[in-house]
């Protein structure tokens, strides 16, 4: 496993930033210590590579009997491709509505209900749009064994939506395992350590010494 090449990557090439004193707002108005844009990842050839076989091998291991992969759109598509490739099984993607053109479809790929699915999306905050795809593939005849991602900040909300929704997941990187990375590699101050831990803890109130 590639657990502290990827964080060191992550770190190292920005693509997750810490700012405690001045907090990112996310488009649920949560505001928040940390921003996370995975959507680089794809310019790193080795970073990609990392992620892909890690999340192939968690696959394998959570879901052994595993027949498709699946990608949330967008993000998620392109990781869904290099681990189906990794695994030499079929690929599907989800969009987030159906077509507004042609047969309307919003899956594309092959797969019935004798398939056995993981989606794999880039982030999942809340789960909600991840979520979603489940309902969507299996409105449409799918199986969904499970979800995973490259990471999640595991916030209660995340967890309380999966166990509501029914629906398995297991995600490459979680919040605390980032933070304690971290903190281990000297990345982040005890102060900033403090207030990253605080956010996850309790997000919302956390916030409101800022507005």
């Amino acid at each position: 496993m590639h657990q502290d090449q990827i964080i060191n990557k992550l770190v190292d090439k920005k693509i997750i930033t810490i700012s405690p004193d001045k907090p990112f707002t996310y488009a649920s108005g949560m505001l928040s210590p940390i921003y996370t844009d995975l959507r680089l990842t794809v310019s790193y050839p080795d970073l990609r590579d990392w992620i892909a076989s890690d999340l192939a091998a968690l696959i394998k291991e959570k879901y052994s009997d595993v027949s498709i992969i699946g990608g949330v759109a967008t993000a998620g598509i392109p990781h869904a491709a290099w681990v189906a490739a990794k695994l030499h099984l079929p690929m599907i993607y989800v969009r987030p509505k159906p077509k507004d053109h042609g047969k309307g479809k919003q899956i594309e790929g092959l797969f019935n209900s004798h398939d056995r699915i993981v989606l794999i999306d880039d982030l999942i905050t809340t789960g909600g749009s991840v979520i979603n795809a489940v309902k969507a593939t299996e409105k449409e005849g799918g199986n969904v064994i499970g979800v995973s991602s490259i990471f999640t900040y595991y916030l209660k909300d995340t967890k309380a939506n999966f166990a509501q929704a029914k629906v398995d997941y297991s995600p490459l990187l979680t919040y605390p395992e980032l933070l304690q990375k971290e903190k281990e590699m000297k990345y982040i101050t005890p102060t900033e350590y403090e207030a990253l831990k605080n956010w996850h803890e309790d997000p919302w109130e956390w916030g409101k010494k800022f507005q």
